[in-house]
This record gives structure tokens, sequence and C-alpha cells, in this order.
């Protein structure tokens, strides 16, 4: 494969429709290959604008805003980073010949539950938990009732966790409805789910390049209001939950088609293994493959976008931990303990313009050569050093 020099009438381009902390990572890694990099998103100087090579601040909801400036910079791949975009805008931009990844079909059925749920249990039968749609909060009451408690309820598309919440009783619905519907995304339609007593959760990474289909090693993580806050890597598995865990992601992930990695979410119990989500980009507990793998999921991302091999080495064990924003700031600073920065850690600041709170603003990456449960701890260590202010 040939790499031209950025910025030429011949180079290579990669435009990200989001460019929040993984698509910075991802910006990065195609510059170390010479790639011309565009970042796009709803909000200036968001983390992935400050490392491209040009960037571009739109309503990412408006179609023609998309378009305009898709055929501005005629990049050769459009890699969607986020949920909340206008997906008619993908479908239009593949019809005028430019490369979504992995395709907009794959992206539109991951950005709705209702759709990836449907695609996954009805036309792949993997297994899932009970689900039902609602639109109103009597038909929330009814679903809830039916399936049981307690009972997992989101709006059918939202990011990072938003609006998702546990009924553990009738009385808990009225507060997850209200929830759901202060969620960013389409709140119009909530998925109410049984709530699996699982033993773990696990994201499995997974690569396609058109030609190969890689894993990395099981993830495991733990959430916290439907966003993480701890992942380690490996998750220890029996071989039996390993290899249904493979075989589920690869079954979806060849159902979606297209190239580059995706974030399969699995819940295990015992050997027995059930589909959860799957998003077509980088994974936010992927992160910790920074410090563990000698290609990084960024790394993998961008070769298998081009379409190149994805080997790679696993170095040992590694965990990564988040710190979030306690307040909210439009000068946001985060004091961090010099004795973080040590031989077996990262410490990645986003450099995001503004803090909320709970927002993720930083991550600690560690390592630990033979056990995932010795990086954690060191990593739970490590983000309890850091405060903003």
């Amino acid at each position: 494969m040939k790499f031209p020099a950025p910025l030429k009438s011949d180079s290579i381009k990669i435009m990200l429709l989001g460019s929040g902390e993984l698509g910075k990572e991802v910006i990065i890694e195609a510059q170390r290959l010479g790639i011309e990099t565009i970042a796009v998103d709803s909000y200036n100087n968001a983390p992935a604008q400050l490392v491209a090579n040009k960037s571009y601040t739109i309503n990412m909801k408006n179609k023609n805003e998309i378009l305009d400036v898709i055929r501005r910079e005629k990049p050769t791949f459009i890699l969607p980073e986020v949920e909340a975009i206008n997906i008619q805008a993908l479908f239009e931009a593949e019809i005028e010949g430019f490369h979504v990844i992995p395709n907009a079909d794959a992206v539109n059925k991951t950005m709705n539950r209702k759709n990836i749920r449907e695609f996954a249990a009805v036309e792949l039968n993997l297994p899932t938990s009970k689900f039902e749609f609602v639109t109103t909060f009597e038909a929330l009451q009814n679903a809830a009732s039916k399936i049981g408690f307690p009972c997992v309820i989101k709006p059918v598309m939202s990011s990072s966790g938003h609006g998702q919440s546990v009924a553990r009783s009738e009385a808990d619905l009225e507060k997850s409805w209200e929830l759901a519907k202060e969620a960013r995304g389409d709140a119009s339609e909530l998925i109410v789910e049984e709530f699996i007593r699982f033993d773990y959760e696990i994201t499995m990474l997974t690569i396609r390049n058109g030609i190969d289909t890689v894993f990395c090693e099981p993830i495991g993580h733990i959430q916290q209001d439907g966003d993480y806050i701890f992942s380690w890597q490996p998750m220890n598995m029996s071989e039996v939950a390993i290899a249904k865990s493979q075989e589920i992601a690869k079954k979806i992930t060849d159902g979606l088609g297209g190239r580059g990695i995706f974030g399969v979410e699995l819940f295990v119990k015992g050997d027995d293994v059930y589909f959860s989500e799957v998003s077509p980009r980088p994974h936010d507990t992927g992160m910790v493959t920074m410090i563990t793998q000698s290609a990084s999921e960024f790394a993998l991302h961008v070769r298998a976008v081009l379409g190149l091999p994805i080997e790679y080495v696993t170095y040992g064990a590694g965990a990564s931990a988040a710190f979030k924003a306690k307040g909210d700031s439009f000068n946001p600073q985060i004091d961090i303990y010099d004795s973080s920065f040590t031989k077996d850690s990262i410490i990645r600041v986003f450099g995001k313009p503004q803090s909320h709170v709970g927002r993720r603003m930083a991550v600690a990456l560690t390592f630990d050569k033979n056990s995932s449960d010795v990086a954690l701890q060191k990593a739970k260590e490590i983000i309890g050093n850091f405060k903003d202010n």
C-alpha cells in the first residue's frame, strides 16, 4: 500500500464524525501513517479536533450540514464515532460513492437499540435477555410487569449509558421513565430488558479488515449509571465461555459487515453467554489496550479500515480507570499527583473544553505482566489521586 503525504491532492483522508477522546486516539494513529485527518463535532475544541489536520463544528443531526462537509473534503473514509448523528446523511454519502465505516446500514442498526436487538435476536437468533419496546408510561408498566423486576430501562437511542436505569420495583418506574426521557438522543421509544443476573460482563473487541476477523483478549468492566468506570484485560473466563463469546461476536459482526473494529458487549453467566450491544467503532472499555497490546484498539481500527494486516502482540495484563468530573466548569483543570506517573502506568487527559458532573475527563492505564487483578488495584489507587477544580 502506498502512503502519500497529508494535505496533498492524492492524500488518503479519514473523516471522523464525532471527535471525543476515542476519536482523538484514532486521529493520532492515522497520522502516524501519514493519513490526512478531519475531525467533525457539534462543539468547538473537541479532543480529536485538537490534533486533527482540519476540523469542523456543525450540527451533527442536520443532514445537509454533514453532507456539505463531506462533499467539501471528499474523505477516503468516513468514520462515525457517535450515535447522535443524522443517519440519512450517511446513506446519501454512500450513494454518492463515499466509503462509510463499516457501512451506513451497520451504523443505522447499532445506533438504535431496537434495530440491533431485533437483528440479533430475531434475524441472527443470538441469545439475549427478554425485551419489549414501549412508547408510553402505561406500556412501560405493562412491560415491566410482564418481564419482571428488576428490569433495565433504556432509550432506544442514547450514548455512554445516558438515560439508562434499573427499576427494582414498580415504584422505580416513574423515575426511570423521566431519566430516559431526559437522555440525549431519541427517547421517544424505550427498551425494557430482563435483568440477567450475570456473573460478569465483557467487551469482545472484534476486528475485520475485509479478509480476516481477529479478536482481542476479553475485557472485563464495571459500569456505573450505564457508563464504564473500570476495565481490565484479560478477563478470566472458561475456554467454553471464550469460544461462545467469539462465536457470537463473529456472527454479529459478519451480519453487519464492513471493515474496522467492533466493541461487542456480552453478559456471561457460567459458560452461558448473552448478546447485549455492539458498537462499530473503538470502545471506551478498550482504552486498556493502549497498555496491554503492541497495537491498541485504535491502531487496529485504522489498520482494518485501510485493509491492512491486523496481527498484534499481547504484552500482559492491564486495567483502566476513568476519571469523571465532580463539578461543572468552563475552564476544567485536573490535579494529578506526580506519583501517578509510574513505570507501569499511562495517564491520558482528554483536554475537553468544558466539564459537567459525570463527564469522563481522563483515564489511568496500568500494567502488570501476569495479573489483571493487580493491574486493576493499581488503576484504582492512581485514579484516587485525581481531583478537579
